[in-house]
């Protein structure tokens, strides 16, 4: 993806707004994934370059949201999948919180139910691992400044996901409904799921209610006999 495919892959530009960050100033990020080589890997290949500052990593979503907090960088690099609590869930609660910064999700999933979720929750861009170092330079600038960036294959994917019909059951559940899901199988309580997973019995209750809309049924038994009727559990 060159420079001018992540222009080109940017499906909207956000209004400019006073936190926005010039073409001139020092970008500060921080790196959050849970494999300490990749985030090894990241802060080296930014403090290296001008322009950017690391000030700090996280190794997964909780600590995510509370270094953020601490530290207010003016882009977050995310990863999706982590044990310390899903990507997605600190972009939801970052976004709840009116965070400054904008997070660009860097991972290795490009599928509908990675996303999708990423993108609603609030994130600014959307990039995979496999990106040159140029353009995730690139991505990043484009990012601090308010811009939408998505690598060309996930852009497809959204633009596929707009133009399909809705019809109940047709979206697919996030790997963290699943997992909700798996654990309301199992006649697992909100706060027990909650303790299991490592989040707020709030956000259990909002992953419940994005799967019961995606399911099409009102309860937890509907929600656990309907997965089952389509393969989802089992």
């Amino acid at each position: 993806m060159t420079d001018d495919e992540v222009t080109a892959a940017a499906v909207a530009d956000d209004p400019v707004t006073d936190d926005a960050v010039t073409d001139d100033a020092v970008i500060s990020l921080l790196v959050v994934d849970d494999h300490p080589v990749v985030r090894d890997g990241l802060r080296g290949m930014f403090d290296s370059a001008p322009g950017f500052r690391v000030l700090g990593e996280a190794a997964g979503g909780a600590e995510a949201v509370e270094r953020a907090a601490a530290l207010d960088p003016d882009v977050i690099l995310m990863d999706l999948r982590m044990p310390g609590g899903s990507g997605v869930d600190a972009i939801r609660e970052l976004t709840r919180r009116g965070a400054r910064a904008r997070v660009l999700v860097l991972t290795t999933y490009d599928t509908d139910s990675d996303t999708l979720p990423a993108i609603e929750a609030g994130a600014t861009g959307y990039l995979l691992k496999d990106a040159p170092r140029d353009d995730l330079f690139t991505a990043v600038r484009a990012a601090a400044q308010g811009r939408t960036v998505l690598s060309p294959a996930v852009a497809s994917r959204l633009v596929s996901a707009v133009r399909a019909p809705k019809t109940p059951g047709a979206e697919p559940l996030s790997a963290r409904e699943r997992e909700v899901l798996a654990l309301v199988a199992r006649g697992t309580s909100n706060k027990e799921i909650a303790r299991e997973l490592f989040i707020s019995e709030a956000t259990v209750k909002t992953h419940l209610t994005h799967l019961y809309a995606k399911l099409g049924v009102n309860d937890r038994a509907a929600a656990v006999a309907t997965a089952y009727d389509r393969g989802i559990l089992g």
